[in-house]
């Protein structure tokens, strides 16, 4: 199964796995794109333009240099220093600013960025902070009424990560204190099934606020990446049983069988059920030319090559072992 998108919270991984069935996604194809759009709205924020279009748009004419700043020189707090975390700290860093991030896993610096010890040090030396992780029970609301306290009075907020990772209400409270400067949202707790359906989000009150419908990755070029790149990873399952990409299941990489063929096996993880299957060939005085096994907590996936001309007998076999989840051959 495809997922043609970084998140895969579309789909029950669990009741997938346990059906066989591996689910591949696009990790990396829109990094880029976010990065870039994270960049913009920090340029604009620290130059007010949100606030000052909305009012040209009503006819007013804000022409002033006060609490409008460059970026050269500011300190931008990434939390979260994955593929897109770590982009935008490069794209930062050659504008002229100091990066400085906060990963729960320890990263590698690239340029000048510098880890913070912990996230309460990243949020009171930061002008800018921007958020980069996952979604999990660890990062629900995440950043609420204590963490937007501790940020620098004037500082602005980006989150291009998850809808839940923010608590827009104690965020909305902190604009109209005038203790945030501004803040850009492009994910949103519950968000339209389609573009016809009403947007409403606390947050729209506010003109120095950026507010774009998720569409962080949503550039010509991160399409057309995300397209190839979980094509070609779903096309290498079905051609060679090749798992690497998935977000489900036991990962093997594989070359494409030559003059053989490959048996494929997806079962539940217990035990003896590879002795199982080597029997189904060792009975029939089959050689096995290679074999392949990995396994999680929940299902094994085994490869076996061999020159049998037995395919169709032996497949029957297979599926007959007790705990088989899957089983097919490739020639």
């Amino acid at each position: 199964m495809g997922c043609y998108s970084i998140g895969t919270n579309q789909v029950d991984l669990m009741t997938a796995k346990q059906l066989g069935i591996p689910v591949f996604n696009a990790p990396f194809s829109n990094t880029r794109s976010v990065a870039e759009l994270v960049i913009a709205e920090i340029i604009m924020l620290m130059r007010e333009v949100p606030a000052k279009n909305a009012a040209a748009h009503k006819g007013g004419w804000l022409k002033a240099a006060r609490n409008s700043y460059e970026v050269r020189g500011k300190i931008l707090g990434i939390i979260g220093y994955g593929h897109i975390g770590s982009q935008v700290s490069i794209l930062a860093e050659s504008l002229g600013m100091k990066v400085h991030y906060y990963d729960v896993e320890k990263m590698l610096s690239l340029g000048m960025a510098t880890v913070c010890n912990s996230m309460e040090e990243l949020l009171r030396i930061s002008d800018v902070v921007t958020l980069h992780v996952p979604e999990t029970e660890l990062t629900a609301n995440m950043i609420s009424t204590k963490q937007l306290s501790e940020m620098n009075p004037g500082s602005i907020l980006i989150n291009a990560s998850r809808g839940s990772v923010v608590d827009y209400f104690a965020l909305a409270e902190a604009l109209k204190s005038g203790h945030l400067a501004g803040a850009a949202a492009d994910v949103f707790p519950k968000e339209p099934a389609s573009n016809d359906e009403e947007f409403i989000s606390v947050l729209q009150e506010f003109d120095n606020v950026i507010l774009t419908p998720h569409i962080g990755g949503s550039t010509s070029e991160a399409q057309e990446n995300i397209g190839s790149e979980v094509t070609e990873k779903l096309i290498r399952y079905s051609d060679n049983g090749s798992t690497v990409g998935t977000v489900n299941f036991p990962q093997i990489s594989l070359q494409p069988n030559q003059n053989k063929q490959r048996f494929l096996h997806i079962h539940k993880n217990m035990p003896g059920l590879l002795n199982d299957i080597n029997s189904v060939f060792t009975e029939k005085s089959i050689n096995i030319a290679s074999q392949f096994l990995q396994t999680d907590t929940d299902i094994g996936y085994v490869i076996v090559d061999t020159e049998s001309d037995l395919s169709k007998i032996i497949i029957k076999e297979l599926k007959k072992i007790p705990h088989t989840i899957k089983a097919r051959i490739l020639y």
